[in-house]
Parts: C-alpha cells; structure tokens; sequence
C-alpha cells in the first residue's frame, strides 16, 4: 500500500500485470479447486474433536485478523488503549497521562518497541486525525510525526499568545481587556489588519450574547481561524484537494524571490511525488542566479528525480521549459515541477519572463493540468504578503506554498494571506530536511496554533 500524501489516503502501487504472470494465475486455480475437492473426500473427525479445533482455528483467526487490522505504528505502542481512547474523546485523560509518565521514567523501552507516540504530542495528532472522521487503520505514521512537527514549528506563535492572553483573562470570562490584548497579540503574530478586525469584531458579537471562559473562547477562535483558511476554497473552481491527476501531465510553476525556500520546496515537492507514486521530473529554469542549477541538481539527486537542465550560462528559460515539457511527455511524467528564476516584485524584465515561461508552457501543452504556486517565507510576515500582491498580477496563481514556520513567530500571516489575497494555502513547511513539507490543513493549523 502507498499513501498519497497529496490525498491524505492509501492507495494500491500501479502494477503492470505481464502476460506470463497471467498465465500462471490459471494453474493455480486449477490446483486450489483440485486440493478443495480433495479435501471434501477425506473422511470427517468425531465431533468433539471438530468442535475444539473449529474453536482454535477461530481464536488464531481473529488474533491474526485484529494485528492485520491494527496499523502497524498502533500494533508496535505499549499506549495502544490511551490513543484509541484519545481518538474517540476529544478532552485527554490527565490521569492517564501522569501514569504514562511513570511508567516512562521507570522502565526503558526497547526500540522495537519505541514508536512515534511522544504521549501528549502525538496523542494531540491522533485526536486530531480522529477529529476529521480518520480511522486508526486510514492514518500513516508519517501523519503523527509530521503533525508533531507542526505544532513544534508554531510553537513560538503559540506561547507568546497563550501567556500573555492568560496573565490577562486568567480563570475568568472574556472581556474588553481580553479583547484588546487578542487584538495586540494576533497584529504581533503578522495576522494582518483586516484579519484582525473580522476575528475581533466577531468575538465581540459572540461576547454580546454569552459569557465566554477562556477555554471556550479558544474554541471559538479556532472556529473563526478555519473559516478565514477556508474562505479561498469556497471560490468557484477552487478544489479542497490539491493533487496531481493520475496518468497525465501535471505542470507546476514554482515561483518566488530568492531565499524563500523555492528551491528546496521544489526538491520537496518532488520527495512528495515520488512518496505518492507519481512519476515526477524538474526542469531547471532558474538560469539567471549562480548555481542555482547546481542547486536543483542536488535536490533532484536527494528526491531521486531527474533534472532537465541547460549547462550554458544565461540560457533561455522558455527553452528549458521548452525541453522538459518534450521529456516529459517522452516519459510518461504526471508532475512536472518548474524551477523559475528568483523574483523581486520590482524587478520588471524578469516578472515579464515568468509571464513569457507561461506563454510557453499554454502553448506547448495545452491539455495538461496547470498550475502556479508561490512560496512564500512564513518569518517575512507582512513583506511576503506584499510580495504575494505583486505576483498574483502576472502569475495566474494557483495558492501558495508557505515555508519556514518552524523558525518564526509570524505564522499568523497565514490568515492574511486568505483575507486579504483570497488565496489558498496548498502546502506548509517546517524544517530543512526532505520530509518537511506536507498539504496543509486549516483544521491541523487552527488546533496547532492555537491548542495550549
């Protein structure tokens, strides 16, 4: 089984059935059908003596049937109990929780029977998953890890919103003070001016109409959170799923300035396709930078990608897109990533040749999926938001590709990206290595942002 990041799902690995293994599949047909014959022939056991093994043959079945059933990240954690108990209810047990601990600092676990289940972290992540309707058997291990991750990457943006609310509000109702200081807190977190106003004004209507705790106020946010994310997706003919299409040409164009993580987001994305089962290719088109060639390369070699590239200097980068669309529709590519040139949005000449790559790349596969996402540094905060201005005029976007939110404390500028730009967010990052980059979720960022 390959889990498809990219739909969040498990899915069967394409598999070519040759004409040899065909053949053979009859055969042993004909030999189950002749040993189930042979087996109705043989004389029957006394009943007693049926009965009993009838019973172990059940009891083996059902121990085998409940560890195929089980996920393997499930099957391998002593706290199996606590995380199927934590996805059904939504408040973790404290109780449980100390006596957990205990048992860690006594006794040492063995590293079979290690496993990716930090207690409070990932049963946050199972509760979570099973939060969004996800089954035990329908969640990868990759997904708690990676939503550990998340949390760990916003909590600078986390715990300086939380104290600071708390040495406020404390244990009693939301009022005007509390009110301000969320107005305070979500303006230093680079959630925008208009963001901030709508999320205020709206907690304000509900403060008119019941008392809020704290607890409950969080709660509420969190739903205010989600409906600013969302707002992009409720455009028509914007998809939810943001997904390469099976057995045809996906083109994404990768823009951005320069140190945006553009790059790395490429190689990324390319890990991710390879992860998902899509055959992927990258096309070099950043061919104004120094190394920036070399750069690709190396990524493409660490996602195990080919790279379609020009070893000249100041090249056209038309032509290599040019090049890589032909190799790509040679090969059978469904993703096809194209690395553009470092933009600054004032940098006209070369705002005009992205515009130029997708002239280039409507003409010369008109029926391929299209897409442009720009990727943008989470830690700019309000810079990255005018950078988005300046690139949805010329770039037909797509969404955007948020990097970097493990190192800053301005992940709120997500929300103004929605508000203000009405642009999706299609993929987050948060950290350096490989697996750092996963589709992003408005419900996992609103509970990773704002959950103590």
């Amino acid at each position: 089984m390959v889990f498809n990041w990219f739909r969040r799902q498990f899915s069967q690995p394409q598999q070519a059935s040759s004409p040899s293994q065909q053949s053979q599949e009859e055969p042993q047909e004909e030999a189950a059908e002749q040993a189930e014959s042979s087996t109705e022939e043989v004389a029957t056991e006394p009943e007693a003596s049926r009965d009993s093994t009838i019973t172990e043959e059940n009891a083996s079945d059902e121990t085998s049937t409940e560890a195929t059933s089980t996920p393997s990240w499930l099957q391998r954690s002593s706290g199996l109990e606590k995380l199927k108990a934590t996805a059904i209810d939504d408040t973790p047990q404290q109780p449980q929780a100390a006596e957990t601990e205990t048992e860690t600092e006594t006794a040492t676990p063995s590293s079979e029977e290690t496993v990716t289940v930090d207690d409070d972290e990932a049963a946050w992540s199972v509760r979570v998953l099973a939060n969004q309707g996800r089954n035990p058997e329908e969640i990868a291990q990759e997904e708690i890890s990676w939503l550990k991750q998340l949390r760990q990457g916003l909590g600078k943006t986390r715990r300086n919103f939380f104290n600071q609310l708390k040495a406020v509000v404390g244990k009693g109702p939301l009022n005007e003070d509390a009110v301000m200081e969320i107005e305070a807190l979500l303006l230093q977190a680079d959630v925008g001016i208009e963001a901030t106003d709508y999320i205020i004004q709206t907690l304000q209507e509900k403060m008119r109409e019941e008392a809020l705790p704290l607890d409950s106020a969080i709660a509420y946010l969190k739903q205010i959170v989600c409906e600013i994310l969302e707002r992009p997706f409720q455009q028509e003919g914007t998809t939810v799923t943001f997904a390469p299409e099976k057995d045809q040409l996906n083109i994404w164009l990768i823009t951005g300035v320069n140190g945006s993580g553009k790059t790395t987001t490429i190689g990324k994305l390319a890990h991710l396709g390879q992860k998902s089962d899509y055959r992927c290719l990258i096309a070099a088109a950043d061919t104004f930078r120094a190394a920036a060639v070399e750069q690709i390369q190396a990524w493409g070699d660490r996602a195990n990608t080919e790279v379609v590239a020009n070893p000249g200097k100041n090249t056209d980068p038309a032509a290599v897109v040019y090049d890589a669309i032909t190799k790509a529709e040679s090969n059978g590519t469904e993703l096809l990533l194209v690395d553009t040139a470092g933009r600054l949005q004032n940098k006209k000449n070369l705002m005009e040749e992205l515009g130029k790559i997708r002239k280039v790349i409507d003409k010369r596969a008109p029926n391929a999926n299209i897409e442009s996402l720009l990727v943008i540094d989470a830690s700019l905060g309000q810079n990255g938001l005018k950078q988005a201005e300046a690139f949805t005029e010329v770039a037909n976007l797509s969404g955007v590709v948020l990097t970097k939110l493990d190192g800053s404390s301005k992940g709120g500028v997500a929300l103004a990206i929605s508000q203000q730009l009405n642009l999706p967010i299609r993929f987050v990052g948060a950290g350096e290595g490989l697996e750092d980059l996963r589709p992003f979720s408005s419900y996992e960022f609103a509970e990773a942002l704002l959950s103590e």
